[in-house]
């Protein structure tokens, strides 16, 4: 349980993303598409054309109930593509600032393979 309540690149092996972060990666693909923001308008437009026209309760609270269940997902997944995104601009940063001293120190060991393991980052989480 302990593993579930950790940021979402932290669970697991490190550069591997759990199932859910998989699913949740390919939900994120679908709801930034035009296709889902069609099905979202068409049921704002069938909650308030029902509502305009005096349907029966039980419309007005399924629709209500379906608009509001879209809502709860889409927070999930965009606090997981967020948190996840987030991760990955910090070890990049992380890896800018190493090269960065590295430079400065004329050393230079680590930083190839530092920004190059950053550059790809975000393809992996």
């Amino acid at each position: 349980m302990r593993s579930q309540l950790e940021h979402p690149v932290d669970r697991g092996e490190p550069l591997r993303r759990s199932s859910f972060d998989n699913a949740a990666q390919l939900a994120s693909y679908l709801t930034s598409s035009p296709l889902f923001f069609l099905m979202c308008s068409t049921l704002v437009l069938a909650w308030a054309v029902g509502y305009a026209l005096g349907a029966s309760s039980a419309y007005e609270q399924a629709t209500g109930t379906a608009l509001t269940a879209v809502t709860l997902l889409l927070v999930a997944l965009l606090k997981n593509a967020e948190l996840r995104a987030e991760a990955a601009m910090q070890r990049k940063l992380d890896a800018l600032a190493t090269a960065m001293l590295e430079s400065i120190r004329h050393e230079g060991r680590e930083a190839d393979t530092v920004l190059a393991d950053a550059i790809g980052l975000e393809e992996q989480l």
